[in-house]
């Protein structure tokens, strides 16, 4: 599909007689596809261009977290380093009241003291597959976007369908590229019995805590180990990354294999000015709100600190996220570069217009895709607050509830033949599904009081509490009153109970027939069913009223960039599998020069001048052991690496495919990269290898895992 695209450009290139004047190259910009890697770039700036070996093995060394986040095998004995804050969610769920692994860390020094992660899965990616031509066969041209929408869901489970195999764990998905431009099939190697080896304590990982968040320099020991196993034995993981002695240094070339999690750079301007304008400001409400609510919860015991620590971490962090977004969008030089980008793209249009006859079959749509999109986004800024209070049920928001719709939807959608269901039922994807919904991770009913109070309370001023909807939910009572009898009757937490309906669900969808949930007598069960209906209603809109036009409108577009640019174009981020790369350098902060690399005596440097207050408290191990380190040892640096969220926990490996770092941040100027590339400022912060060594040997006497990593040993 691409070479068709390029063979296209070089015709109308040909035919018009006009090329058009190449856009800036901003650096080292491009998260790649690893099927279609940027070689020539790479051999003419830096002399190396990876082959298909080097390619295929950092593929299947590279893990995707289902909980968000990145990570690598780094032992032939399924080990996967990845960072703390990736693996926070485990830490949190594995804590008792007795032990808090989230705070104080975990080690395990023999295989039979790991710990087994619930809920947690990891996915390699064994197989890429080019589908654009059947998903788009499906489709005929004119189709109504409602009827479009259906037949491409339904070819695309199809596709899934044949090519998972639950029996071998094997996970299918179609993965939409620039922005339904194409269609790839990737098949994945699943894995969910994941165990805990070690964390460091989060005063460790975690230094500086929010006021250093996305800030450099920077001084964090953010490194996690976990171990995969199968049959309950550690994989034999062939494909792994092997230990750099030397590390990196200032200047060199680096790459990130990782799963970067979404960018927005191929937005037309209509869509930017929705997200500047509504969607970021309006996000940024519902997180501060929930960053207050948690907060002061937390605050009121070490106990509930424990119970909500990771959720309000992902708030906090997702709030700072957001900020340095909209700051962007807002930042009129951002906004210029992306305005040309989009008027260099309509000339391209316009001179085909006059140019060329006939013109390429995707030209009429390409030229009519912006107004299209600005109408989408009309209609996406009238149902943000249905979309969000309801289809993603911010108004009802605590795990229970989760669980009650999931139920409640399978009973609705699993007699249906795979094709014609809500997406996340797909056949391919119920495995994991079920596997998420059987977790045993805790969840506390004190906490799902306070959070589904304020999500009525949310539901009912925005909405209205005179609507018809919030009295029917309400149901007479106040919203701390109707939380409680929702959270203290529902019996959805109970592992069994739900094990126990699902069952029923499936033994009655094999035969054509449905399950009336109402028949359970579940509060939260029948809460989830009485706002089916209008959840799937905004839910159906913003599919065929904004999804669907987007999607084709994009579509468009991105043939005709690849017509325009050729090979010079990849996909925004999908949290699919992507190859980043850049150099080890530092820059200049308002006429300062920023150096590449922090060091353990910067850590210390910086407790003493916070005078070792929350959150610059360094462990007591840590000062006990200060003395025996080698204060000079790398702990953090930056690189010019195009990243963003999703890549937190990729290696950092050089020309040999070694592993010289861990990603684990961006500096504040990167949170732009969202929207558009610039290597001025923007840096990804990364673990050095030789701190992580340092911290394993001499603070934590980790001498097996760092002998494992580094390969002496030998299990």
């Amino acid at each position: 599909m691409r070479s068709r695209f390029i063979t296209l450009a070089k015709n109308v290139i040909l035919a018009v007689g006009w090329l058009m004047m190449a856009e800036p190259v901003y650096g080292d910009e491009g998260m790649w596809l690893f099927n279609q890697p940027p070689r020539e770039y790479l051999q003419k700036q830096y002399g190396f261009a990876p082959d298909d070996a080097w390619l295929e093995h950092v593929r299947l060394a590279s893990v995707r977290f289902n909980s968000g986040g990145s990570g690598s095998f780094v032992s032939p004995y399924g080990l996967v380093m990845t960072n703390h804050h990736v693996a926070s969610d485990d830490l949190a769920k594995l804590s008792t009241p007795e032990k808090n692994y989230l705070r104080d860390g975990f080690h395990a020094k023999t295989l039979a003291e790991e710990l087994p992660c619930k809920g947690l899965e990891l996915n390699v990616l064994i197989g890429i597959q080019d589908v654009t031509a059947e998903v788009e066969k499906a489709v005929p041209p004119g189709t109504p976007p409602a009827e479009a929408f259906k037949l491409r869901q339904a070819r695309i489970a199809e596709l899934e369908k044949a090519a998972a195999d639950p029996d071998k764990n094997i996970r299918a998905d179609v993965v939409t590229l620039y922005a339904g431009g194409q269609y790839h099939l990737y098949t994945f190697k699943k894995y969910t019995d994941i165990r805990l080896v070690f964390a460091p304590e989060k005063d460790a990982a975690f230094f500086g805590g929010d006021p250093d968040n996305f800030e450099y320099p920077r001084y964090c020991l953010d490194v996690a180990f976990v171990r995969v196993y199968e049959n309950g034995k550690p994989i034999n993981s062939q494909h792994y990354l092997k230990w750099s002695a030397q590390g990196s240094r200032e200047g060199e070339l680096v790459f990130v294999s990782g799963h970067p999690g979404r960018t927005n750079r191929g937005n037309t301007m209509a869509e930017l000015k929705y997200l500047r304008d509504t969607g970021y400001p309006y996000l940024l409400q519902r997180l501060n709100r929930l960053e207050v609510l948690l907060s002061a919860w937390s605050a009121r015991s070490e106990r509930n600190a424990q119970r909500a620590e990771d959720e309000l971490f992902s708030i906090q962090n997702s709030r700072k996220a957001r900020i340095g977004g909209l700051a962007g969008l807002l930042d009129p030089k951002l906004m210029a570069r992306k305005e040309a980008q989009e008027k260099r793209l309509r000339d391209y249009l316009t001179h085909l217009q006059v140019r060329m006859q006939p013109l390429p079959p995707w030209h009429a749509e390409a030229t009519k895709a912006f107004e299209v999109i600005a109408q989408a986004e009309k209609v996406r800024a009238e149902l943000i607050r249905d979309v969000t209070l309801l289809e993603n049920a911010a108004g009802f928001y605590c795990a229970s509830f989760g669980i009650a719709r999931t139920l409640v939807r399978a009973a609705e959608e699993l007699p249906k033949p795979g094709g014609e269901r809500l997406r996340e039922f797909a056949d391919a994807r119920l495995p994991s599904l079920k596997f998420q919904l059987f977790s045993d991770e805790p969840i506390y009913e004190d906490l799902e009081i306070v959070k589904l109070t304020d999500a009525l309370t949310f539901l009912a001023t925005s909405l209205g509490a005179e609507h018809e909807l919030v009295q029917k939910v309400l149901a007479g009572k106040s919203p701390r009153e109707r939380a409680y009898e929702l959270i203290s009757g529902t019996r959805v937490r109970d592992v069994e109970f739900r094990k126990k309906v699902f069952a029923e669900i499936e033994e009655k969808a094999k035969a054509g027939q449905k399950v009336e949930v109402s028949r359970w007598n579940d509060p939260m069960m029948d809460l989830a069913l009485l706002v089916d209906p209008a959840a799937r209603a905004v839910r159906k809109r913003f599919e065929n009223e904004v999804e669907e036009p987007k999607r084709q409108a994009y579509a468009a577009l991105a043939k005709a960039r690849f017509a325009m640019d050729g090979d010079r174009v990849y996909p925004d981020a999908t949290f699919t599998l992507r190859l980043a790369f850049g150099v080890v350098k530092g820059y200049k902060e308002d006429g300062k020069d920023v150096p590449p690399f922090t060091t353990f005596a910067g850590m210390f440097q910086r407790a003493e001048e916070q005078k070792h207050q929350p959150p610059f408290v360094l462990p007591k191990r840590w000062l006990e052991r200060k003395k025996a380190l080698d204060l000079q040892t790398p702990l953090n640096f930056v690189c010019t690496a195009d990243i963003i969220g999703g890549n937190s926990g990729s290696p950092v490996i050089n020309k040999k495919g070694e592993v010289v770092g861990l990603i684990f941040d961006g500096n504040i100027q990167s949170l732009v990269l969202d929207f558009i590339y610039d290597d001025e400022q923007a840096r990804a912060i990364s673990v050095d290898s030789r701190g992580i060594l340092e911290a394993l040997r001499k603070i934590y006497d980790a001498q097996d895992l760092a002998d494992e990593i580094t390969g002496v040993l030998k299990r």
